[in-house]
């Protein structure tokens, strides 16, 4: 029997329409869909009739399926000559496992596609009103895993080169280890004052901002109670937020 074709999507930051068109196609063709936690779930309802649902995702201290399974499952649906979707938040190439995956489908002589995704780390920025670059406050933007700590020695981010040679940064996954970041950023040459946003479910209905400076973040989310899913961003580039935060102006429209 010849293999299907296993399609390695990225479904995009929350709203559901900034999803890809052939991200979209993909979804609608599929025989098979393994889908992660942070999708929005919505898009499930376009899929054919008939078609297999899996939930793969991964949550903090919980993981439905570990990686090593969900690669047996993607090898063994597609080997049943089923297309199958494999549907990851985002974009599947920022953080999203999509290497491995499509690894081990080059491995099994499985055709595969990688169809790209917008990330949260920008989409989540803009829809709070922050540019990720602005020709007046960054040319340069960084995307960090914000997870790794120090005492597991799991913590492999170059801090002095981020901290003095970036001007965004967004953090992914670190809203549990906000204060090792904001220390390490301070000690490695951010000046203490340098703004920060920290956006929860960013591009959805459930979107909140919080703002404040590498010094004062950490109690601004404590009090805020914001929690994962979030993207910490970090520069100048965050002040733009009082001019253009058209999100929360619009959903202020709309309840109006």
């Amino acid at each position: 029997m010849e293999a299907g074709t296993v399609y390695l999507v990225g479904a995009g930051p929350g709203d559901i329409k900034l999803i890809t068109v052939y991200g979209l196609e993909c979804i609608k063709k599929a025989d098979v869909i393994a889908y992660d936690r942070l999708i929005n779930q919505d898009l499930l309802k376009v899929a054919k009739k008939g078609a297999e649902l899996i939930f793969v995702g991964k949550s903090p201290g919980r993981h439905e399926l570990i990686q090593e399974e969900i690669h047996q499952l993607l090898v063994e649906k597609a080997k049943q000559g089923k297309t199958v979707t494999r549907l990851k938040g985002g974009d599947p190439c920022v953080f999203g496992r999509v290497g491995e995956e499509a690894e081990v489908l080059a491995e099994h002589q499985i055709p595969f596609e990688i169809v790209p995704g917008v990330t949260s780390g920008i989409a989540a920025p803009a829809y709070a009103g922050i540019p990720v670059t602005h020709r007046d406050h960054a040319a340069s933007f960084t995307i960090v895993t914000g997870h790794g700590r120090k005492e597991k020695e799991t913590d492999g981010v170059n801090w002095q080169a981020l901290a003095q040679g970036s001007d965004t940064i967004a953090f992914y996954m670190g809203i549990g280890n906000l204060p090792h970041i904001a220390k390490e950023l301070i000690r490695h040459g951010k000046p203490f004052t340098t703004p920060v946003a920290v956006i929860q479910w960013g591009t959805t209905e459930r979107q909140k901002t919080v703002t404040g400076n590498l010094s004062t973040i950490e109690q601004a989310v404590k009090e805020s109670g914001i929690q994962h899913p979030a993207i910490i961003l970090v520069g100048e580039v965050v002040r733009m937020r009082e001019k253009i935060k058209w999100y929360e102006e619009k959903a202020i429209e709309v309840h109006t």
